[in-house]
């Protein structure tokens, strides 16, 4: 019997895998996760291109057809105005991606700079900053969103209208810009204190490591080791809050609107046509059905697609 020859052994070594190459293979392990993902991104792409390719205009009235159930001409009928509710709640996509993405832009770096600050330098900061941080987790968010909306709209409708009165620049009658500052200011308000929180607690871990003991050996100052060191390493859970954190934006965007306090009329808003078709749903379901409909699908969306992240960047948190 003759000896089969061994063929040498070649050692190819494997091209190595990145942190998030790695992350969005087990992502796409997950059914859930690529569900939100894929509805995420047609309603990024709804707020983006949508307006421009409905086929009405949101605020285009047609008095012979108000109140029309859904069919092939008004996909979601029309409202008491004759208005098509499919636009309008195209529209309304636009209003709460807007809202959701400055809101959270904003309440991330607040929460960023302070979290960081109180987690890397300790105390007096610490307790300062968290001190600040129970007191507004402590007032009711509605409570301090009313209290702010209803003391500055009024001095900003005066003196935007004083202004107008002066220059007769039309942009000051352009009242949806104080809608959307005030709502804009108040939410990135009530929404900071979970980031701070979230950021303090990975700074904290991460200031201990190593390499922050080696690079304080090397005379580098505080600032510049938070910047390149511990901020960076301390994002894949901020990026995992963020994603949910839009959703929950959205829903404070509606229930704000809904009671009259957020984006008003005629700017379209999935919470102020909530509130318009809860009057008449009996006679006219559609009215609420469909920015209702959209509104839980956009909240399920981001809540998958954030506990899908979870799980792709913290793979051992997740078991």
């Amino acid at each position: 019997m003759s000896a089969v020859p061994l063929s040498p052994i070649v050692s190819e070594e494997e091209p190595p895998v990145s942190l998030w190459r790695d992350a969005w293979y087990r992502l796409k392990r997950n059914k859930l996760a690529i569900f939100g993902l894929i509805a995420v991104t047609i309603l990024a792409f709804a707020a983006i291109f949508g307006p421009y390719l409905t086929p009405y205009d949101y605020l285009s009235q047609d008095l012979q057809a108000r109140n029309a159930a859904p069919s092939l001409h008004h996909l979601f009928g029309t409202d008491d105005l004759g208005r098509d509710v499919f636009s309008r709640v195209v529209f309304g996509t636009r209003t709460a991606f807007l809202v959701a993405i400055v809101v959270t832009f904003i309440a991330v770096l607040i929460g960023l700079v302070l979290g960081a600050i109180a987690g890397f330098f300790g105390n007096p900061f610490d307790c300062a900053i968290m001190w600040l941080t129970d007191m507004t987790m402590s007032v009711p968010n509605l409570l301090l969103v009313v209290v702010i909306n209803a003391s500055l709209k009024s001095p900003i409708s005066k003196w935007m209208e004083a202004r107008y009165m002066a220059t007769l620049n039309p942009f000051y009658r352009e009242t949806i810009w104080v809608d959307f500052m005030l709502v804009f200011g108040s939410m990135a308000l009530i929404s900071w204190p979970p980031y701070a929180r979230l950021v303090r607690a990975q700074v904290l871990s991460v200031r201990s490591r190593p390499y922050i003991t080696a690079a304080q050996a090397l005379g580098l100052s505080n600032w510049i080791i938070m910047k390149r060191y511990v901020v960076p390493n301390a994002l894949g859970p901020l990026i995992v809050s963020v994603s949910a954190g839009l959703g929950t934006a959205m829903v404070l965007e509606s229930a704000f609107s809904f009671l009259g306090i957020g984006v008003n009329p005629p700017t379209p808003s999935w919470g102020n046509m909530i509130s318009d078709g809860l009057r008449v749903w009996q006679h006219y379901p559609h009215l609420l059905a469909a920015p209702a409909a959209v509104l839980g699908l956009a909240s399920v969306a981001f809540s998958f697609l954030g506990d899908g992240l979870n799980d792709a960047l913290n793979p051992r948190g997740s078991k």
